[in-house]
């Protein structure tokens, strides 16, 4: 085929050559450019026979295999590889795993997750992927649900703000930077209002609550340039997000005028047919989808003959597939994909995929993930403030020799501790043995690299959290996927209990690191209970018992309720699957060679009756409580301690009264009060005290990160939009409403941290 043919011409737009390039397709080409399919099983077919236009989850050898195969067919159109590098390239081997979203979100800080984002594009990039499936964008609601994870927590502003910086770093400069990937929002929208936790199920929410909650963060990266949006799984109001017509038409198409490209989850389109039984077959599926506006269809097979057959049958148009093959083929020459085909490039790899520069911001992100929750004052332990030249603490002139017991189930369980979508989570199976040991570093490896030159490290298990089974329906679900192994809690055991306790009677100090693993997380992996499980609890029991001073690490992928036992700790440290340099963190942070710094994006129940626990409740109910327990989270949105105190006061708003069109200002003293750094997370939330409509007590609407010395006090000027004051008024329209607000300003969401300023919004 000759070079003059113009979809090959570069001089012409891209408009152009994309409707030179349509109209040479067959119906079958079509077709085939709408479908991503999985390559676990080989490429030859998908591209030969089924004309595929993306493929997902290919070995290294197969993303190789595929482009060969691909530039020998009539057209030579580019495949879209495509991948879920959720935090970090998630499935090769030697590339560098950062905390997941959660852990991440805990920093507060965009900035830091679009570095993070753009070292992924880079080792992403060099290995022939060019489109990731990150970020997630729904909102934490209950904590049973097994994807919490993977979610920035549960406040709207804050998804914003994280999501947009992850997609300016995956797509960088420009669709055409050869390190830029595809980033892709999910999923839209709603997923994560589930029933009792249940992953995929019906989602109970209305369009004036989705407007209110779940969307504001999809417009905000929509508006900011993210190139391609997947679907959830779940229905609302009985009717499928994949063909959802009000959602994807009238709200993402045509209010927001969103011209990018729509993928469905994974056999969201066969799902309606075998699962959610809306349609008979996959002609009629298909003729659905495609008419609600999806443009690639995700592993359902069978669409590429269903679509076809509506074709056939006069139910579906082949102008309206059309119209989403050439959304597909527009992301395609936006990338530069048929000049630079983008293969993968050996010697790229070697120079950027787990790079020292990547490595040191991975352990930056590290430590900036972990939030330490409580402490007695006992941490940090005899460290100083620096590493000795050999990355040790430096221990306090003249003190003793320590001895240090880490104990616990996730003391040295490598691969748990980098959570869902990585090495050994499931959904590769060309990584069996998960990402390379070395590259890891457990908080046990921690602890002994980095303790003060002559004290001890010890180590015992104490217990084990689970072990695996059979599922009972059957080993694969009706479009033969394997079904998940079911989980079975390990028995508290004697022997590793006693074990644990001598460990811990012959130290100085124990830092017991507990939590969940791998098979309690992700997709269809929900859980009934928040408790930990198997012989975790018996084993805290047993460690308070011994009256040794401990220090409770929580390494799981979501809040966890702790058992009292916990409580009786000298500090609890949470840690949300902190990546490979997370065990190394979290030593550093307890032996104080660095400060704690992060603060919760999410809030931690007491018990899993509470669900949900989230911060923004709306106004309105019989009560504060339960008849049995408090209503109040174990630990809120926003907290996070420090080493030192820091103090506020002094809190005034510049302009009292000011219209809908201008900007709040206002300022606030910050003071650390104690003997040791802080970056401090000054948060500003806004209360409407008298609304049309039931409407939360009080929403985070802006925050800033300072640094203060010790002993040093700054004034913070907080500057807020008055449009940002808004709400959905019972019409479903996002307005302000004129009347008194109150300024709301400190170092968490709870009403006791809180100082408050009245203002007037005029009408």
């Amino acid at each position: 085929m000759g070079s003059s043919l113009p979809y090959l011409d570069p001089r012409l737009s891209v408009p152009e050559r994309v409707a030179d390039l349509v109209g040479r397709m067959t119906l079958p080409e079509k077709v085939g450019q709408m479908l991503q399919l999985n390559a676990k099983d080989g490429v030859r077919h998908l591209i030969e026979d089924m004309h595929v236009g993306s493929i997902l989850h290919a070995s290294p050898e197969r993303v190789l295999e595929a482009a060969e195969l691909t530039g020998r067919t009539r057209l030579r159109i580019p495949l879209l590889v495509a991948e879920d590098c959720i935090h970090g390239h998630s499935f090769w081997e030697g590339a560098t795993i950062y905390p997941t979203q959660l852990g991440m979100a805990a920093s507060w800080d965009p900035e830091l997750l679009e570095r993070v984002a753009r070292a992924t594009a880079v080792e992403v990039a060099a290995t022939g992927v060019h489109w990731t499936f990150s970020p997630v964008l729904c909102i934490t609601r209950d904590l049973r649900w097994g994807r919490v994870s993977e979610t920035f927590g549960e406040d709207p502003f804050l998804i914003g703000e994280l999501a947009s910086a992850m997609v300016r770093g995956y797509q960088g400069e420009g669709l055409d930077d050869p390190t830029a990937v595809l980033a892709c929002a999910k999923h839209f929208a709603g997923y994560s209002e589930t029933q009792g936790g249940r992953d995929a199920s019906e989602a109970d929410i209305s369009r004036r609550k989705l407007r209110s909650w779940f969307l504001p963060p999809f417009e905000r990266v929509a508006r900011e340039g993210c190139r391609t949006f997947m679907l959830g799984y779940q229905s609302m109001d009985g009717v499928p997000v994949t063909v959802n017509n009000w959602l994807l038409n009238e709200v993402l198409r045509g209010e927001w005028g969103y011209t990018g490209t729509l993928v469905t989850d994974w056999d969201n389109v066969g799902r309606m047919v075998w699962e959610q039984k809306v349609y008979a077959d996959h002609a009629q599926a298909a003729s659905a989808a495609v008419r609600a506006g999806n443009d690639m269809v995700m592993t359902t097979p069978g669409f590429f003959d269903g679509a076809q057959e509506a074709v056939a049958a006069g139910r579906l148009g082949e102008a309206e597939i059309d119209a989403a093959v050439a959304r597909i083929l527009t992301l395609k020459f936006e990338l530069g994909l048929f000049e630079n085909p983008r293969h993968p490039d050996r010697a790229r790899q070697s120079a950027v995929i787990g790079s020292a520069a990547h490595t040191e911001l991975n352990l930056e992100a590290a430590r900036r993930s972990l939030v330490l929750l409580a402490n007695d004052g006992t941490l940090p332990l005899d460290g100083g403030y620096e590493a000795g030249a050999d990355g040790r603490a430096v221990a306090d002139a003249g003190a003793p020799a320590r001895t240090v017991a880490v104990i616990g189930p996730n003391a040295d369980d490598a691969q748990t501790q980098l959570g869902d979508w990585a090495g050994s989570s499931g959904q590769a199976d060309w990584l069996p043995d998960g990402h390379p040991r070395a590259m890891i570093r457990t908080v046990l490896d921690g602890f002994r690299e980095h303790v003060p030159a002559g004290w001890s490290v010890t180590h015992a298990r104490g217990a084990d959290i689970l072990t695996v089974g059979p599922d009972p329906e059957g080993a694969f679900f009706p479009d033969g996927q394997p079904r998940p192994e079911i989980v079975v809690p390990a028995e508290p055991s004697e022997a590793l209990i006693a074990e644990a306790v001598a460990a811990a009677e012959a130290a100085d100090h124990v830092v017991a690191v507990v939590g969940d693993r791998i098979e309690l997380i992700g997709e269809g992996r929900s859980t009934a209970t928040l408790e930990l499980i198997g012989g975790q609890i018996a084993l805290l029991d047993a460690l308070a018992e011994t009256g040794k001073p401990f220090t409770v690490v929580v390494i799981s992928s979501k809040p966890l309720v702790l058992p009292p036992s916990a409580y009786r700790a000298a500090a609890i440290v949470h840690a949300f699957n902190p990546g490979m340099a997370g065990g190394r963190a979290v030593a550093e942070l307890v032996l104080g060679l660095v400060e704690p710094s992060g603060r919760l994006p999410v809030s931690f129940a007491r018990h899993a009756g509470q669900q949900p626990t989230y911060y923004n409740q709306l106004r309105g109910q019989h009560g504060t409580r339960y008849a049995d327990l408090t209503q109040r989270p174990a630990f809120v949105f926003g907290e996070g301690l420090s080493y030192t105190t820091v103090a506020y006061s002094d809190l005034e708003v510049l302009t009292d009264v000011l219209g809908a069109a201008d900007t709040l200002r206002a300022r606030v003293v910050v003071s650390n009060t104690g003997e040791r750094p802080a970056l401090e997370t000054v948060q500003a939330y806004v209360s409407d005290t008298v609304t049309s409509v039931t409407w939360a007590e009080k929403e985070l609407k802006a925050y800033r990160q300072i640094a203060l010395a010790p002993g040093e006090s700054r004034e913070v000027v907080i500057e807020l939009p008055v449009a940002a004051c808004s709400l959905v008024d019972a019409e479903g329209r996002r307005v302000v409403e004129p009347g008194a607000f109150e300024l709301l300003v400190g170092p968490s969401s709870r009403d006791d941290d809180l100082l408050r300023a009245g203002f007037t919004v005029k009408g």
